[in-house]
């Protein structure tokens, strides 16, 4: 298996993946989920008791949590990350408990609302120095051949990317850079559960890696639900049918740049 995928998912298994990764990925406090209220008087016990373990597992019973958080599918999907990542597990808790049992309760009873607004995060993230440089225009870029990320629409990264890289795939970058001499391209999603339009998003990552004679190097920068052990569908193509591409957490895209 690629290294850095190896890495992604003992990050994603062994550390505090989620309270980390929302440096990355910070979720926009929005939605309304369904309630099952055959549950309810667990989680009311929870929530007066302040117990900010018990409350999530508790609401994880519902068919729909009731706030709206990117991270919710995860927990949820992996149970053991509760434990793991209570910086997280205590800032859901705390928007729950501003929200008081009546609005939990009133919210909770509203159908999930499906919309979400995480794509610009990644490129957020980057312009906050976290890679260690701050990402440059095109002119200043191509001005030498330092280190150095682009800071560009997704349209200019491809543009850029088709004429100096022999990039001919038509979709958008969220990634380019040069790091000891040598260009690197990629996407970055953030997979919050399996199926549907998440499949979609995995597949477009994994078709950037599959363009052919392109000169640079191509890179997968995907974080969520795909680094939980099982035998889902996600993580066996990580694992095996797509072992040897470079498939990497945004949380060691800095190890991997800095040793190229």
């Amino acid at each position: 298996m690629n290294k850095w995928t190896q890495l992604s998912i003992e990050y994603a298994n062994q550390r505090s993946y989620l309270d980390d990764l929302f440096q990355v990925y910070p979720t926009i406090p929005d939605g309304i989920r369904e309630i099952n209220k055959e549950v309810w008087s667990g989680v009311e016990k929870a929530f007066k008791q302040k117990n900010n373990d018990l409350l999530i597992r508790e609401l994880l019973k519902l068919d729909l949590f009731p706030i709206k958080d990117s991270y919710i599918a995860y927990l949820k999907r992996d149970k053991s990350s509760i434990e793991r990542n209570p910086r997280t597990i205590n800032r859901i808790c705390g928007r729950l408990y501003e929200l008081g049992l009546d609005k939990i309760y009133a919210q909770c009873s509203e159908p999930k609302e499906t919309n979400r607004q995480i794509g610009p995060m990644f490129k957020d993230w980057l312009r906050n120095k976290s890679l260690g440089i701050q990402p440059v225009d095109l002119e200043t870029f191509l001005s030498d051949k330092k280190d150095a990320i682009l800071d560009g629409s997704d349209k200019a990264m491809m543009d850029f990317a088709h004429d100096e890289l022999n990039h001919k795939h038509n979709k958008g970058l969220d990634f380019v850079a040069r790091f000891n001499g040598k260009y690197v391209i990629g996407e970055a999603k953030f997979l919050t559960d399996f199926g549907g339009h998440q499949n979609a998003q995995f597949a477009d990552a994994i078709s950037t890696i599959e363009t052919p004679n392109v000169k640079a190097e191509k890179i997968a920068i995907l974080d969520g639900v795909l680094y939980i052990k099982g035998n889902n569908k996600t993580y066996k193509s990580v694992t095996e049918t797509y072992k040897n591409y470079n498939i990497m957490s945004a949380l060691v895209l800095r190890n991997y740049l800095y040793q190229l």
